[in-house]
């Protein structure tokens, strides 16, 4: 189980009725009741292609920054549009430039490098434009916070206009204008526009009303780019920019973009918001993550085929090379976790990583080992850090109350910097453990999926039905793709297949027999084994093989029916009992291991530990022993096995909810586990009985 909890979220019978009754379709009335699209009207609204796009001049100070470029046009000054080295900034930073330049504007552009300047303005680069001639600096994607640097401009007679979609604090830069639609007291009705999103929404205030459906044909491709690699709500205008976008970007007039996706060989007739943001996003991103921007802003500014080809096989080969190197991160990273698995957070130190992909590699761990993650890269007695959350963890939070530890901090909940000196990386390493320590011991942490509604009848899994649901798209965050809940399935076969990384299932629920899919999981990892009773959160689809259409079940996660779950409960309330110091004579004797369950888990794990660790759920561990060695041992009996190897320095044991981690410290020679004193007072209770 990948997930600790399922929340279904469920519709109303009554109102779900109604929109069959309108004629929408039994799975997609399911869908959108259970997202609150749950009226016809509602429904006709949401799925409409309708232009929803709001008034830009309800933008706080969008008048102004609107006024102030007009005017820089018309007399002639140097402007710069100053941007970000992710897709968003640099989407918004093309858009923007170009815009201004078919305006007769004299507008260059300028994006700081990432490991050499880093986010955001800077006074070297403002120096620098400065020198050139710049008179207005136009930020996109960046420049919320930059009071000190918006100010270092003001005394060189630099005006900024400033546009950005991150979070404000209550000391905004003193610049001609701040447009931002999460400014307070802004009466602007969506806030979750990307960077570009509030790039194009400058642009189309200068244009005015009139231009705006050319102005939607010309760069909706872009700003669908930034928004989906932003990971930005695909609602309200958002929705609607994206699906036009989506379009754009199957029939692009861009040259860089058409070579951008043949280069990268995505069909163009069914590119998605999955193609953008799993397989487009991530060659533009190489651009700024391996210090090479010039590569992305070249490809959108490429006038011809031939140029925009070159761009295209660059930006390719970098990101293979960008993968190369998270893959040497990644490995040098799990080697390190070997030698000393992590509690309750992890934090590594190296020289050798590049800080440009260690965040990608800190998001892997983190979901891989469930638990928050923080890399640092070392550059003398200086490291530079990327960390990544997990189960709610607050980052910032942490990095506040470790403050004293760090040179300087910044970033979000889910994701975060820092630097800090290298003496201090133990001391911090203790210091956030047991921030994580203290916050998943509270019951904090889950890790849960959110699910659309049960399924009960199967029999609606048609393809007619299926099909419906892609009026659904553009799916994405804010809008994902269906997610449905079934229970009571018995699993008839399970294969695993692409050498081994990949779960193919036969379900079979009262007459009705399903096939499913289950990527990057094999069964080991699962849990399950045929014959199993299981319950499983999937996505719905259709699978093509050879002209033939069939339905298959794309699986999120698969979990044992509630009758195992509920003995597990039991067994995990019995250990609790033992912890607490309540246990009964009787639930001693429950408890008590005998020979042969301590030789099963042993060879089980030294069979299984990779590099001589393993992590796993302790209700799947338990599963998985019993299975191993023919015969049931108990999950709370497992765990005191656990903490006797552990008692003698066997095996050095990590605990993270239900989550265990194991890593054999024994250098192979004989131990007698009898004179545990677990044991013994186990023992003692049972004599007592």
């Amino acid at each position: 189980m990948k997930y600790d909890n399922w929340i279904v979220a469920g519709y109303d019978e009554r109102r779900y009725d109604e929109m069959l009754r309108s004629g929408v379709s039994p799975l997609l009335a399911a869908v959108l009741c259970s997202h609150g699209v749950d009226t016809p009207e509602k429904t006709r609204d949401f799925l409409s292609d309708e232009m929803k796009l709001n008034d830009p001049l309800m933008l706080t100070d969008m008048d102004k920054a609107a006024a102030r470029v007009k005017q820089a046009i018309a007399d002639g000054e140097y402007i710069v549009v100053y941007g970000d080295y992710d897709v968003d900034g640099i989407t918004a930073t093309c858009l923007l430039t170009d815009f201004l330049q078919k305006q007769g504007a004299k507008c260059g552009h300028y994006i700081p490098g990432r490991i050499e300047e880093g986010y955001g303005l800077n006074t070297l680069a403002i120096d620098s434009l400065y020198q050139d001639g710049v008179s207005l600096i136009i930020t996109v994607d960046c420049g919320i916070t930059a009071v000190e640097e918006t100010a270092y401009a003001s005394n060189l007679g630099i005006d900024l206009v400033i546009t950005d979609h991150h979070e404000c604090k209550d000391d905004l830069p003193d610049a001609v204008a701040v447009v931002n639609p999460h400014r307070s007291g802004s009466k602007y009705p969506f806030e979750s526009l990307a960077g570009v999103g509030v790039a194009f929404k400058l642009a189309c205030a200068i244009a005015g009303p009139e231009r705006l459906s050319e102005l939607v044909d010309e760069y909706c491709d872009l700003v669908c780019l930034g928004t989906v690699a932003d990971v930005m709500p695909l609602l309200d205008e958002n929705r609607f920019l994206v699906k036009r976008g989506i379009t754009s970007l199957q029939n692009s007039k861009r040259p860089g973009v058409r070579m951008l996706i043949k280069e990268a060989n995505v069909d163009s007739k069914t590119l998605s918001v999955s193609s953008v943001g799993f397989t487009l996003a991530p060659r533009i991103n190489a651009a700024g993550r391996m210090g090479q921007i010039e590569l992305a802003t070249g490809l959108f500014f490429s006038e011809t085929d031939e140029e925009a080809a070159n761009y295209a096989a660059a930006l390719c080969a970098l990101n293979r090379q960008r993968q190369e190197v998270e893959a040497s991160i990644y490995k040098t990273a799990v080697t390190q976790l070997a030698k000393n698995p992590p509690g309750a957070a992890i934090v590594l130190a190296d020289e050798s990583w590049h800080q440009g992909v260690v965040g990608i590699v800190a998001s892997r761990l983190a979901e891989e080992y469930r638990c928050p993650t923080f890399l640092i890269c070392l550059d003398g007695e200086k490291g530079k850090a990327s960390s990544r959350s997990f189960g709610g963890f607050n980052l910032f939070s942490a990095l506040e109350q470790c403050d004293r530890l760090l040179s300087n901090y910044g970033g979000h909940e889910l994701a975060a910097g820092f630097t800090i000196e290298k003496g201090c990386i133990d001391a911090f390493r203790e210091k956030v453990c047991g921030i994580a320590e203290e916050f998943f011991r509270g019951g904090s942490g889950q890790h849960s999926l959110n699910l659309d509604f049960e399924l009960r009848d199967p029999s609606l899994l048609t393809l007619s039905n299926i099909s419906e649901l892609d009026k659904l798209e553009p799916c994405g965050c804010g809008s994902p793709k269906p997610l449905l809940y079934m229970k009571d399935l018995h699993v008839d076969n399970l294969m695993e297949v692409g050498g081994g990384r990949h779960l193919k299932l036969r379900l079979i629920k009262g007459t009705k027999v399903l096939n499913a899919i289950f990527f990057s999981v094999n069964a080991e990892k699962a849990g399950i084994a045929e014959g199993d009773m299981v319950d499983v959160a999937f996505c719905p689809q259709i699978n093509e093989y050879r002209g033939t259409r069939s339905v298959q079940l794309l699986l999120t996660d698969i979990r044992c029916d509630e009758k195992t779950r509920e003995a597990f409960g039991r067994q995990a309330e019995l250990y609790g009992r033992f912890e607490a110091g309540e246990l009964s004579p009787r639930d001693a004797e429950l408890l008590l291991p005998v020979r042969d369950d301590f030789v099963a888990l042993w060879r089980y794990m030294k069979s299984r530990c990779e590099r001589n660790s393993l992590s796993d759920d302790w209700s799947n561990l338990a599963r998985k022993v019993s299975r191993y060695c023919g015969r049931d041992i108990p999950a709370a009996r497992l765990r005191v096995c656990l903490d006797v190897f552990d008692e003698h320095k066997l095996i050095k044991l990590a605990i993270n909810r239900h989550n265990i981690k194991i890593r054999i410290t024994s250098n192979g020679e004989k131990i007698d586990l009898g004179n545990s004193v677990l044991l013994a007072k186990l023992k003692q209770l049972t004599v007592n009985n």
